[in-house]
């Protein structure tokens, strides 16, 4: 049985580091079942600009790691092109557990309810706490969900914004971009997702 929302919050009043909140994190246990691990942040402490995704996927899940599978190749490609160094940043996930349905031997990955997102928005907020980055990217609906504890539709919110008092930036997550069907959408999307990209880079070094 996962931790209820009084025991997470009592555990994260007690934890003085960010390798704390993850060994607290990793005991937690996962709220959703199947999931074979907590994948946790990754990154500077300290680095000018976190990216914050949506659960982490099959990939995510069996490595331990976050964006690692297609979507996160795909984000490699993108921040390259738009000058961001992933070694300098900071990526972690809205939910640190991989929710999925089993469709014979694939693992299909499954959006987490409002009340899943909730849960995790705990640990989420001490984490960028602990990292303290200079401008947090919301990667997709679920991490816009998480950072501003509301849901915010993408294409009229998409650009800087804050998220409380922490300057913010609303884009797509990655993984949208491989879903579109056509070649010349995919195109132009990913265009649009470098745009972005060069527009937090220089947001976040201002």
């Amino acid at each position: 049985m996962p931790p209820t929302d009084e025991a997470i919050s009592e555990t994260i009043r007690n934890v003085t580091s960010l390798e704390e909140l993850n060994a607290a994190i990793t005991a937690s246990g996962p709220l959703v079942p199947g999931a074979t691990r907590a994948v946790l942040g990754e990154g500077l402490q300290g680095a000018a600009i976190a990216f914050v995704g949506e659960p982490p996927g099959d990939q995510e899940d069996r490595q331990g790691r976050p964006f690692v599978g297609p979507a996160g190749q795909l984000l490699d490609r993108a921040l390259n092109e738009a000058g961001i160094d992933r070694r300098s940043s900071y990526l972690t996930n809205a939910v640190k557990h991989f929710k999925f349905e089993q469709r014979g031997k694939r693992r299909i990955h499954q959006r987490p309810t409002t009340g899943e997102v909730r849960h995790y928005r705990w640990w989420l907020e001490r984490e960028l706490d602990f990292v303290n980055p200079h401008l947090v990217v919301a990667l997709g609906a679920t991490a816009v969900l998480a950072l501003a504890g509301k849901a915010l539709p993408i294409s009229r919110n998409r650009g800087a914004t804050h998220f409380g008092e922490r300057l913010g930036f609303i884009t797509v997550h990655p993984s949208s971009l491989l879903r579109l069907p056509q070649e010349k959408d995919r195109t132009q999307a990913y265009d649009a997702f470098v745009a972005d990209l060069r527009q937090i880079r220089k947001l976040a070094s201002a």
